[in-house]
């Protein structure tokens, strides 16, 4: 079956050890499109909302930002299983919602239309639902609510604020661009630039450069992603991994990529951009999902109709 296809309901869902897969928490509004939803239940109230989805219950939510990622890698869970149908390391989608239960059925029939690989639903009213996220082993967290994002970073959470857009679903394999410093690596060096300027900042580069940066937000999930690209060939991997950095590859380029040897992470492209926009090599790339802590470079990977979220 296509990934597209949609009435796939009826395959089984194959169940993941957590103890060994990479849970990704995604929020309603991050997988479906509850813009229009949303707005009734800020204007209208709980019980409107309520009757609403009960209402439309068999009524599928069209794809949000998050969806094409979802389905990617569930593309990739399948190419690993026809490699090694024993294999545990998968990736394993978890959707948590602050609905009730009465207004999830639709949730769930929205996620058995498009035949999603999911079986784990969240639904904890109007309770902070990231309390939740820690004892289902969550590595990753995508919401489109701010103060969601917050809280699970306070919770120590990878997490992300995910735009919601229009998107094109992007053809498999998995494509995911990560920005480097405050994403990827930690921000020391956009701490320096603060406070020292361009100047200061490329001196302490240079005379750092022999020793690995610290740890980003989201490096154990990238890491996670590098071990499961490693059980292919480069030329048959379903996944694909940037980096886009705003970077002088010139003047910043070498410490970023012997951190990554430092790490043994393998990038399969990574493009230092010397402060140039982003976009247009988004735009080439064609992600599923990239990550930047800059609004900025959000906002300029939206304009070209790019999967983005936010990492504070």
């Amino acid at each position: 079956l296509s990934l597209l296809s949609p009435n796939s309901s009826l395959l089984p869902v194959l169940q993941k050890d957590p103890s060994e897969a990479l849970v990704i928490a995604v929020t309603t509004r991050a997988i479906f499109n509850l813009e229009e939803e949303h707005k009734l239940y800020l204007e209208k109230g709980k019980e409107e909302y309520t009757r609403h989805q009960q209402a439309n219950q068999d009524k599928p939510l069209p794809p949000g930002t998050a969806f094409a990622f979802v389905q990617a890698v569930q593309y990739v869970n399948k190419k690993i299983l026809e490699s090694n149908p024993a294999e545990k390391d998968l990736f394993d989608i978890l959707v948590l919602s602050n609905n009730s239960p009465e207004s999830g059925i639709r949730i769930i029939n929205s996620a058995k239309h498009y035949g999603l690989e999911i079986s784990k639903f969240c639904f904890v009213s109007d309770e902070d639902s990231t309390q939740y996220l820690k004892s289902h082993r969550v590595k990753l967290f995508l919401s489109a609510d701010r103060t969601d994002v917050c809280n699970a970073l306070r919770r120590g959470v990878s997490s992300a604020l995910i735009f919601q857009q229009e998107v094109q679903a992007p053809s498999t394999p998995l494509r995911v661009v990560f920005d480097g410093d405050a994403v990827l690596f930690s921000d020391e060096t956009d701490q320096v630039f603060r406070e020292r300027g361009l100047e200061g900042a490329l001196q302490y580069e240079r005379a750092m450069e022999a020793v690995p940066m610290g740890e980003g937000p989201l490096k154990a999930f990238a890491m996670h992603l590098g071990k499961m690209r490693k059980k292919f060939s480069q030329e048959k991997s379903p996944i694909r991994t940037y980096l886009v950095t705003a970077r002088s590859g010139r003047d910043m380029g070498i410490r970023a990529i012997k951190t990554l040897r430092e790490w043994g992470l393998a990038i399969d492209e990574a493009f230092f951009m010397d402060g140039a926009p982003k976009g247009p090599i988004l735009s080439q790339i064609q992600p599923h999902i990239f990550f930047d802590d800059g609004l900025h470079n959000i906002q300029g990977a939206q304009d070209m109709g790019v999967p983005s979220a936010w990492v504070p």
